[in-house]
């Protein structure tokens, strides 16, 4: 297997260190299906934040938000509410919330006319995602059962959220991406530009190597009846 940087030990360390914070949600009322809404507003949140150009308070949100996304699982393992629902709809807020937040840093270079971070947003939300589809489609079709494709690879979420809360803060500590300009002295670039660049720019790479090695080790496995695990109409290759 092509390990990943967060091992399954520090995996189910943190996850324990999350119940009884969970727990406190539970006996708060929050359902674990709650709790998912909520991170996702959260990440809409930041979206908007980063869209206005407040990058410090993006990559705040970014923080809360990973770790508040921690508590759905938790609370859900705690109670004994672990549900296929609950799995799929936390999978699909997860991408939607990430899409919000990319598409708000894109927003956000736009309206300081710095195009090469909005192509870079672009780029790392569509690594990002492929990271997440290749595991779901290999999963849904029988390779890696359980959670083992999380295991694969470089840059599982985790990584990516902390390369990017990284990249959020520092641009928003060195000036942000606003080129200023004045009629006495030529335009200056703002060291947030180059840091916002490289946090988008590993993001991207390391995301798509991550889905590089996930295929790698998809094709070195033959899962049980794959064939039947096949839908009809679907992009099946032979």
């Amino acid at each position: 297997m092509i390990g990943s940087v967060v091992s399954p030990e520090l995996r189910a360390r943190v996850r324990g260190a999350a119940i009884p914070v969970a727990l406190a949600f539970g006996r708060m009322g929050l359902t674990p299906n709650a709790l998912t809404v909520i991170g996702f507003g959260i990440a809409v949140i930041a979206g908007f934040a980063a869209a206005q150009q407040a990058w410090i308070a993006a990559g705040l949100l970014v923080v809360f938000g990973g770790v508040f996304d921690l508590f759905d699982g938790a609370l859900a393992r705690a109670t004994n509410k672990v549900s296929r629902l609950g799995a799929f709809l936390d999978s699909v807020f997860d991408r939607a919330g990430e899409a919000a937040l990319y598409i708000g840093i894109a927003i956000g270079c736009l309206s300081a006319d710095f195009h090469p971070g909005a192509i870079l947003a672009v780029a790392a939300m569509g690594a990002s995602f492929m990271v997440s589809y290749t595991r779901a489609k290999s999963e849904s079709l029988g390779f890696t059962p359980g959670t083992g494709m999380a295991n694969v690879g470089v840059a599982p979420r985790e990584v990516r959220l902390v390369l990017l809360t990284i990249g959020l803060l520092m641009t928003g500590a060195l000036g942000g991406v606003w080129i200023a300009d004045s009629d006495f002295f030529p335009p200056t670039l703002d060291e947030g530009q180059p840091v916002l660049v490289t946090a988008l720019a590993l993001i991207t790479i390391l995301a798509t190597v991550t889905t590089i090695q996930r295929i790698i080790h998809v094709t070195r496995q033959n899962p049980p009846d794959a064939d039947s695990a096949a839908t009809p109409g679907g992009d099946q290759h032979p």
